[in-house]
């Protein structure tokens, strides 16, 4: 596939089939990841793929989380929780990448900006391999708690990635035009 198609071609996809991803698919995926520019060659990536069991502890703490279920909190934040359609979704998906950093309160937007990065290489080898990928953010709420459970509290958990078969990709949701968003300024 080329990769302006794939760029075209890469959705959000949360709904995933029951089959099971082979590790050499997994581990595919998250090589690509760790190809990604990062802020000073840093890498600052951590990956911890996580299926079946464990996966649906994560979701079950996520379903549980004081902060999601509480409605004057949520009122407070600002928005309805999305918290609990990305712990289904996380229960659905046969494999979930947790990607972790080093604590560095320095470094912060760096490091968000490599792995984000990162995770943008992963959903696009995801797509290339006719793989449904979501990146989740929501994780964040019991981030602290599936450190600990794992045995990373040394590290942060930045993100994940819920990876799997779909029955069908989702069309990409429309984007804003270029001309709208584009101003060439010449000084």
């Amino acid at each position: 596939m080329e990769t302006l198609d794939t760029i075209k071609k890469r959705s959000s996809v949360r709904n995933y089939i029951k089959k099971e991803l082979s590790k050499n698919i997994v581990e595919d995926i998250i090589n690509c990841g760790r190809m990604a520019p990062s802020a000073k060659n840093r890498q600052p990536w951590f990956f911890v793929i996580v299926k079946e069991t464990v996966k649906d502890k994560i979701a079950d703490m996520m379903l549980k989380d004081k902060k999601n279920s509480d409605p004057e909190l949520r009122l407070k934040l600002g928005s309805e929780s999305s918290v609990n359609p990305t712990a289904h979704i996380i229960k659905q998906a046969p494999v979930l990448v947790l990607i972790f950093k080093e604590k560095n309160e320095n470094l912060i937007e760096t490091d968000n900006l490599s792995i984000g990065a990162c995770v943008e290489n992963m959903c696009l080898r995801a797509t290339d391999l006719n793989i449904g990928s979501l990146f989740i953010r929501d994780i964040v709420y019991v981030a602290e708690d599936v450190a600990d459970m794992l045995g990373h509290s040394d590290m942060e958990l930045n993100c994940a990635l819920s990876l799997g078969y779909t029955a069908q990709f989702p069309k990409p949701r429309l984007k804003k035009n270029l001309k709208d968003i584009i101003e060439w300024y010449n000084g």
